[in-house]
């Protein structure tokens, strides 16, 4: 006689295991990625592919990047199942409903699924665009100068196009105090 709730049990802890493996495998690499880019400014021109790509929003509207061209922008890749995504999140906002009347624009890429970016939005609606480009984000996100990939990415362009900033990991009130004074 097989015993069914103890192979359950131990599928279970099996999958716990692997959850938390893989949790501190991307705590490292997101780490690692941070300490070697921390930060870091830059002067070369994003892809200049980034002005001609356009994204479903979750709302079905299409968000054409070239829209956003000519301003100084705040591009945040971020995904519902990042915590520190979620956590900047409020502070993005803040910052886009203040500087709106001054030009500046934020934009949030979607590395997620339509049906969790939509859930996420009906709890905790945001006033600034969002874009849904799935896990390709991760990729356009590398072009930009995110070169380990991870979450949360911010980067700054300028009204010219050129990236101002950059910064891996999760934003604070002290950098977005800093960025406001960028054109």
């Amino acid at each position: 006689m097989s015993s069914q709730p103890g192979k359950a049990a131990d599928t279970t802890r099996r999958g716990w295991l692997y959850a938390g493996v893989g949790v501190v495998a991307a705590s490292a690499g997101f780490a690692a990625s941070w300490w070697m880019r921390k930060e870091a400014p830059g002067d070369a021109p994003p892809a200049a592919a980034l002005w001609d790509m356009q994204f479903d929003g979750p709302n079905g509207v299409v968000v054409a990047m070239r829209q956003f061209a000519g301003k100084p922008l705040l591009l945040n890749f971020w995904a519902t199942w990042c915590p520190p995504c979620i956590e900047e999140l409020p502070l993005l906002n803040s910052f886009f409903k203040q500087n709106k009347p001054n030009g500046w624009q934020v934009v949030g890429i979607a590395v997620d699924q339509l049906a969790a970016v939509q859930a996420f939005l009906r709890h905790t609606p945001l006033d600034f665009p969002v874009a849904l480009a799935g896990l390709p984000g991760i990729e356009m996100s590398r072009t930009l100068g995110n070169l380990s990939g991870a979450l949360p990415f911010t980067i700054v362009l300028g009204s010219g196009g050129e990236a101002l900033h950059r910064k891996m990991g999760r934003v604070t009130d002290d950098d977005l105090a800093a960025w406001r004074t960028l054109r």
